[in-house]
Parts: C-alpha cells; sequence; structure tokens
C-alpha cells in the first residue's frame, strides 16, 4: 500500500491508502494527493474544489516524484501562478500518487477565499449610492 507523509508546519502525517478500495471524494483526481487528503482528514486547501483552476492544493514533493503520474500541460500553467514555485512543485489535486511520497506544504498559496467565507470577489463591499 502506498504511503504519504505530508509535512505541514514541521508535523509529519503520515497516511497509508489503499487506491483500490479508497472512495472517491469527488475532489481532484481519483487517487490524487487531494483525495487522500480528504479521506483521511488532512487538510489540503482545495479553493477550486480539484478542478486545477487554483493553486491552493500546491504541494512540494520532498521525496518520490517517480511515484507519481507524469505532470498534464493544463497543471504545468496552473503552477506558473503559484506562489514559492519550485521544480518538484505538484498541484495536490492533479498528481495521482502510485507510491510511498513525502511532500510538504508551502508557507502561502494563492487563495483569495478561504472555504467557508464570505468574500465574493469582484463585489464591491462598498454601499450603493442610491440617490443617483
Amino acid at each position: 500500500m502506498p504511503k504519504v507523509t505530508f509535512i505541514k508546519d514541521g508535523k509529519e502525517t503520515v497516511v497509508e491508502f489503499d487506491p483500490e478500495t479508497m472512495p472517491f471524494q469527488e475532489h481532484g483526481l481519483k487517487g490524487s494527493f487531494l483525495d487522500v487528503a480528504m479521506n483521511h482528514h488532512v487538510p489540503l486547501e482545495h479553493a477550486c474544489g480539484g478542478s486545477c483552476a487554483c493553486t491552493t492544493c500546491h504541494l512540494i514533493v520532498k521525496q518520490g516524484m517517480n511515484n507519481l503520474s507524469e505532470m498534464e500541460d493544463n497543471e504545468a500553467d496552473r503552477l506558473d501562478t503559484a506562489w514559492d514555485l519550485t521544480t518538484s512543485s505538484r498541484l495536490g489535486c492533479q498528481a495521482v500518487i502510485k507510491g510511498d511520497v513525502t511532500v510538504e506544504f508551502p508557507l502561502y498559496t494563492r487563495n483569495y477565499v478561504q472555504e467557508g467565507g464570505s468574500i465574493d470577489l469582484g463585489k464591491s463591499d462598498r454601499k450603493k449610492d442610491e440617490s443617483k
């Protein structure tokens, strides 16, 4: 069974999973870091729902890059907008795990709206001048 070590703020969370029996959470690709994290209650941000439309699930692979699916063009294009991009960066919603891997959460991710928040981009919080 593959083993994933998630490192966040110096704390390691190790998860072993069976890709054949693990339920698909409908976020990201089946067997991706995001899918594994959701199944094992690892808080991996995913503002776009795992549709490769943001970089909030950006992870840095420390070990086991060869145990991941190949990067597709849409992931590479999206990663170009990630803060703290490295040559071993991957999106958690797109990288499918095939063996043991260690990943680290970068210090910052590009997330303009936290899940459960109330900010609507493009909408002003100023009251409309109704006298016009």
